[in-house]
């Protein structure tokens, strides 16, 4: 005698719902992210250490940047930077150091530190030491 299974059950998971939940929570954060306003100081520092400066970006609050000492632009940064580090002596350790004056939107802090991300370079913070009282 043959012996039969009496149900088959499929081991199946729906992942239909799961995927549309997944998409709601990523609109609401995508929504929300955009209203959240960031509003960071640029750290102070007791360090006395000096990092190497091979590239420095100055930003100040009125709008100005300068790479390496000549004018630049939030369009023409990125090009600017290639270009400094092209012409740099030390290509394959090079570092920007961003100057930002206090008051200076994160905004384009983090934009500079994205570009040199691109570039597969350093990027530091220069920081201010602190006041003592």
């Amino acid at each position: 005698m043959a012996v039969k299974k009496r149900s088959k059950i499929t081991p199946e998971f729906n992942m239909s719902s799961l995927t549309d939940i997944i998409f709601l929570l990523l609109i609401f954060f995508m929504l929300t992210s955009n209203m959240v306003q960031i509003s960071v100081k640029l750290p102070q520092s007791d360090s006395k250490t000096v990092a190497p400066s091979d590239l420095p970006v100055m930003m100040t609050k009125d709008g100005k940047i300068t790479v390496v000492g000549k004018e630049s632009n939030m369009n023409n940064l990125e090009k600017d930077i290639a270009t400094a580090v092209r012409y740099s002596n030390n290509k394959d350790n090079a570092t920007v150091t961003i100057i930002s004056e206090v008051g200076v939107p994160w905004e384009k802090v983090h934009k500079v530190m994205t570009i040199a991300s691109g570039l597969k370079i350093k990027a530091i913070i220069a920081t201010e030491a602190h006041k003592k009282s």
